[in-house]
């Protein structure tokens, strides 16, 4: 394939991870189970990557598929990706777009389907490429799901995933029509679809019965000599939604069920399953509860009638849920492990935990610079002022490139962006305190750019490593020096400064290490204060809710005391068994 065209899929898929959450909070469409953005990021991740021969993308896009969306979209790109040359587009998308269509038991127009079709239209009608005729005649496609489909006129938006596919098309054309493309905002040219009405909601809940719903959503990979013709009209009686897939004797199975353990067995009599995962669906729904639904589904203002927003890293040990409910971005750095690159808050942490116990690479990249200025620029088409809380400069480039971007594309002084100096637990620490602090100040920015410089300079953590080899593994220490520090069974404490990471002690177990903590907490915190305190672990949630957590509580009654993950991109490097305590004085606690 010609090059300019695997640099395409690369940013049409970049493009696509930009705008995940917001593919996720207009989900309606077969279930409103706010995973589509999700899904179709991990299932194209492939494309993201782009390594090795077609061929083998295509293999690897049968393994990673997963939900309705994930699934249709992989089938499709089975067939773009036959393509060697532009001049190929039209037949490559006939047959991705004709694969799409026969994997789905039950397709329905007003959905991605209407968009892949739609985009054979113009190409059949279109003699030059031109791709702005192209994105316009894939833009009015989605804006037609709302008319096709009753579920999302009456939710009055489009259509998720065909969004999804418009969102990565846009980013796939204008890069091979242009070297250093520029974007409308998806926000202004679909700002009266992106909003679920409140009714359609407590309609949808009241109807779905999500409390007592037991269902699954099944992606699994078999290997089986039934026709895969055959294989959906085999499965149609054990579940819904099915989708189903094929590369030699490989098929990718997606259903949802309320029987899953019956379906499964299903499964296994017509082939050997390679891999199987499950989801609940009641757990996704309940994303759409009547509490949450105003705040992220109705309330949030696609346009800059929102005066001040808070963006972060998600190096920052900020737990994504909780960012959404303080209206919070989080920007991803990508985790590698199995041939796979995923958002940091897309892998299950206790997997790759487990990889790592295990002697598997793991390691860590930052998104692009392309995936990165997107970011920026969404930001501030949603809001009027931004403030961006960076992973402090010494650890990555963020800052760097946060801050060139600003001097070429902010002319009018909407992004705010702050070194904070450090990451982990203390930049999360930072951006919840700054979350908090400006939900009190709505429309003053100075006041919250000045309080994030005060509690910077106040905020501490202290970060607890169990092996040192993972540092090492990371490139972060010497193998000779992690050999001897865990031959030894040093245990090092180190704190996240402006300067890098400072190494502040040496310990001999856990109990030593918490001694360490509640002194360090002593020295800034009166035992009858009501401090913030966040607790991270890793793969020890239960030993520092049970220890950890028990002691500092019983020695600070009054604090609150907020449990959360360490940032997997932090976990990665200093490993399974690291935990990490971050504070801040009472003065700053609200």
């Amino acid at each position: 394939m010609e090059q300019k065209l695997r640099l395409s899929f690369i940013k049409g898929a970049e493009r696509l991870s930009v705008w995940a959450y917001l593919l996720d909070q207009i989900n309606v469409f077969p279930v409103a189970d706010s995973d589509t953005g999700k899904n179709l990021v991990v299932s194209l991740s492939p494309l993201r990557q782009m390594n090795g021969s077609c061929e083998q993308i295509i293999q690897k896009l049968l393994e990673s598929a997963c939900g309705n969306s994930g699934n249709i979209a992989a089938r499709f790109f089975s067939g773009l990706l036959t393509m060697n040359s532009l001049e190929q587009l039209c037949q490559a998308s006939l047959l991705g777009r004709n694969s799409a269509w026969q994997a789905v038991l039950d397709p329905k127009p007003g959905t991605m389907l209407t968009v892949f079709d739609a985009l054979i239209e113009i190409l059949e009608q279109e003699i030059e490429f031109q791709a702005d005729k192209i994105i316009n005649h894939l833009k009015n496609a989605v804006f037609s799901t709302r008319e096709l489909l009753p579920e999302l006129k009456n939710a009055g938006v489009v259509d998720s995933g065909a969004l999804g596919m418009f969102i990565f098309f846009e980013g796939f054309f204008k890069s091979i029509a242009e070297n250093d493309p520029v974007f409308p905002s998806i926000i202004h040219t679909f700002k009266d679809s992106l909003k679920i009405s409140p009714e359609y909601i407590n309609n949808y809940l009241d109807k779905y019965h999500y409390e007592n719903n037991t269902g699954y959503c099944i992606n699994t990979l078999i290997k089986t000599s039934l026709d895969p013709e055959k294989t959906p009209g085999v499965l149609s009686p054990y579940g819904e939604s099915i989708i189903v897939s094929h590369d030699k004797e490989l098929l990718k199975i997606h259903a949802h069920t309320i029987d899953k353990q019956t379906l499964k067995d299903k499964i296994k009599s017509i082939g050997k399953i390679i891999t199987w995962s499950e989801e609940s669906l009641t757990d996704n729904i309940k994303n759409l509860t009547r509490k949450s639904a105003p705040a992220l589904s109705v309330n949030v203002s696609y346009s800059n009638d929102s005066q001040v927003h808070i963006m972060t890293d998600a190096a920052g040990s900020f737990p994504r849920q909780y960012a959404q409910e303080l209206c919070v971005t989080l920007l991803d750095s990508y985790i590698i492990a199995e041939h796979q690159a995923l958002p940091e808050s897309h892998f299950d942490p206790s997997a790759i935990y487990q990889l790592m116990k295990k002697g598997r690479q793991v390691s860590t990249s930052q998104a692009s610079v392309f995936e990165r200025h997107q970011h920026y620029q969404k930001a501030v088409h949603q809001y009027q002022k931004v403030i961006y809380l960076c992973t402090g400069s010494v650890y990555t480039g963020n800052y760097n490139t946060a801050a060139a971007w600003k001097k070429d594309n902010d002319p009018e002084n909407q992004m705010a962006v702050i070194d904070t100096g450090t990451a982990s637990g203390k930049l999360g620490t930072i951006a919840i305190m700054c979350a908090r602090y400006l939900s009190g100040i709505k429309k003053n920015p100075g006041r919250i750019i000045k309080f994030a410089e005060n509690i910077i300079a106040q905020c501490e953590e202290y970060v607890f490593l169990d092996k040192l080899k993972y540092l090492a593994a990371s490139g972060r220490l010497s193998k000779t020096g992690a050999f001897f520090g865990d031959m030894l069974n040093m245990k090092p404490v180190i704190s996240p400064l402006s300067q890098g990471a400072k190494k502040v002690g040496m310990v001999k177990n856990q109990e030593s290490q918490i001694k360490f903590a509640l002194e360090k907490l002593e020295t800034r915190i009166k035992k009858e204060s009501s401090p913030f305190i966040m607790i991270e672990y890793t793969d020890n949630k239960q030993w520092v809710n049970m220890s950890v957590k028990k002691q500092i509580q019983d020695y600070y009654p009054n604090a609150e005391i907020f449990i959360c993950p360490l940032s997997l991109t932090s976990g990665v490097h200093m490993g399974p068994g690291t935990w990490s305590i971050a504070f801040v004085p009472e003065d700053f606690h609200f």
